[in-house]
């Protein structure tokens, strides 16, 4: 039982790119998934939220515009389509799923409860100027 992430690379300022995360051994219908993001030496940063039961989404002032989180219940995957990449996008993306959270807006982020049951192995995102 396991998330798996798939896509990211390098690409070019302007660029884009999309994120694939899959659920292996259980149904996403039942979780809220997130991604998130962390660069060197900075904190970690919820993105992209989708809820489960309605799939209400939640995305970053940050990435406002430009990325687009999606889900496929035929293939319990959930997907982050990234455009107009920058540098400051860079850094390893993680996609996480839980049971029990529920996430939201925040003075312009992504908040949650919870997000503790599953996470992805994180994939490198390097977009350069």
């Amino acid at each position: 039982v396991q998330v798996v992430q798939y896509g990211g690379g390098s690409v070019q300022a302007g660029g884009s790119l999309r994120l694939s995360c899959a659920a292996s051994g259980f149904t996403f219908d039942d979780f809220v998934i997130a991604w998130f993001r962390q660069a060197p030496g900075k904190e970690r940063e919820g993105i992209s939220c989708i809820n489960k039961i309605d799939d209400s989404s939640v995305i970053a002032d940050s990435v406002q515009g430009r990325f687009t989180i999606s889900k496929d219940n035929a293939k319990n995957t959930v997907y982050l389509q990234m455009n107009n990449l920058t540098p400051e996008d860079s850094g390893v993306y993680y996609c996480a799923a839980d049971s029990l959270g529920h996430c939201f807006t925040c003075s312009g982020a992504v908040c949650y409860d919870v997000m503790d049951d599953y996470w992805g192995q994180g994939t490198q995102v390097t977009v350069s100027s």
